[in-house]
């Protein structure tokens, strides 16, 4: 192929160009790489696209455009980068509308001069498409929930580049809600975001963190599901398991004016403590905001976990069950009382004891599903976020997925050529 972008991508973008060597999708070459700076212009590209026949990834900060399969191919990605402006913040109605390509953090500190924040809190400074994109969460998911749980109105641009539009710019309007949800977690194969309109919540004065160890996992999970159910209100609550070695952490964030915070952590640690009272507990504080918040656990092989949050000391008993058994020794952390977590392995983990593991993890959850209160196996999952080139080729990256025949209707519906990250997702939709 020619090296110059075809005239009709040029004609449709002002910036179009050829990729560079680090214009990669899973270790995918692009051709060519479009930014557009409007909807309208983002529709004239990929209608462009469909009439050269090629195939698109969207793309916003980069940081997780490894996640998933590798596409089949990438003739072309359209990078939200010039997509960055805050569209409208009715801070009266705690309602924004960005652009798609606007990064979460330069939109915290704009709502923060209002009082007001976005409630995600995803590791990395990604743009708004790729948290809907992805549906990425960290800490607050327990309280706030997930990026489509927060999304009121939803701008897309389809294959052909058709744009459609769903929702609206006030909290109480739910029509088009289909839409942004079937758009969270699309990972790009449905079409490309341009704009979002989200709910916003206040920036709380006080933030404090109510924090028990404890060796036992099943300590642990009583605890996180105590914090749960408290009536104190948390917005977060984390499990952090570093090795089989390391003690279990059980954090628990509490947000508020500062008189509130205070109180309710000294009603919330006399609550925990109560818990463990008679178990191996190691240690028990309250501290006010730590650098980073709650980290997650580090490694580049990246597992999500999903699960009931009544199955957490089962699940936590799966994971290092299949792990032991093939001499490894995973460091879990995440949304615990949220029914999510993340498993991380070293990046000298050979690929046939990772595929192992994988297989053995999927197996135990199901049985586990299974027996655990009649849960259907669906329930319990395990899906491979991101993994070094080699394992991705021995892995299934996504693992059983319930309703693949309807998926596959949608894609069809939005996609019918298949040109829009064809394969990235599950059973190569």
């Amino acid at each position: 192929m020619t090296s110059l972008p075809p005239a009709e991508l040029a004609a449709a973008c002002t910036e179009v160009r050829k990729a560079g060597d680090d214009d990669l999708v899973g270790g995918v070459p692009a051709t060519f790489v479009a930014a557009p700076a409007s909807t309208a212009e983002a529709a004239a590209v990929m209608a462009a696209a469909a009439a050269l026949g090629l195939t698109v990834v969207p793309r916003g900060a980069g940081g997780r455009l490894d996640w998933g399969n590798p596409p089949r191919s990438c003739d072309l990605i359209v990078s939200t980068e010039r997509l960055d402006q805050v569209l409208e913040h009715a801070a009266g109605d705690l309602v924004v509308s960005v652009q798609a390509g606007t990064r979460l953090g330069a939109l915290q500190e704009r709502l923060a001069a209002e009082g007001q924040r976005l409630a995600l809190d995803p590791p990395g400074d990604a743009t708004v498409g790729g948290l809907i994109a992805t549906n990425v969460t960290g800490p607050l998911r327990f309280r706030y929930g997930a990026p489509r749980d927060l999304l009121i109105g939803i701008t897309v641009v389809r294959a052909d580049g058709t744009v459609a539009r769903a929702g609206g710019k006030v909290v109480k309007n739910v029509a088009g809600y289909d839409l942004g949800k079937l758009f969270a977690g699309s990972y790009g194969t449905l079409g490309l975001i341009t704009e979002a309109t989200f709910r916003l919540h206040p920036l709380p004065a006080a933030r404090v963190y109510v924090t028990v160890e404890t060796d036992d996992p099943a300590t642990a999970a009583a605890l996180a599901h105590a914090a749960a159910s408290s009536p104190l209100t948390p917005a977060a609550i984390e499990l952090q398991w570093p090795a089989t070695t390391s003690p279990l952490s059980v954090s628990v964030l509490l947000e508020g004016d500062e008189a509130s915070v205070a109180e309710r952590a000294e009603l919330l640690a006399s609550r925990l403590a109560s818990e463990v009272a008679g178990a191996a507990a190691r240690s028990f504080r309250v501290s006010g905001p730590q650098p980073g918040d709650l980290a997650r656990p580090d490694g580049p092989t990246r597992l999500k976990v999903a699960f009931w949050a009544s199955q957490l000391a089962d699940i936590l008993g799966c994971i290092h069950a299949a792990a032991a058994g093939r001499g490894l020794d995973p460091a879990v952390g995440g949304a615990a009382a949220a029914g999510v977590l993340e498993v991380r392995l070293p990046a000298d983990v050979p690929v046939a004891a990772l595929a192992d593991f994988v297989a053995a993890l999927r197996a135990e959850l199901g049985e586990l599903s299974v027996t655990a209160g009649g849960l259907p196996s669906s329930r319990a999952s395990a899906v491979v976020l991101d993994a070094p080139a080699k394992a991705r080729a021995a892995v299934d990256m996504w693992g059983p997925v319930p309703s693949l025949d309807l998926m596959r209707a949608v894609k069809d519906q939005f996609d019918p050529g298949h040109r829009m990250a064809p394969g990235r997702f599950a059973a190569g939709i």
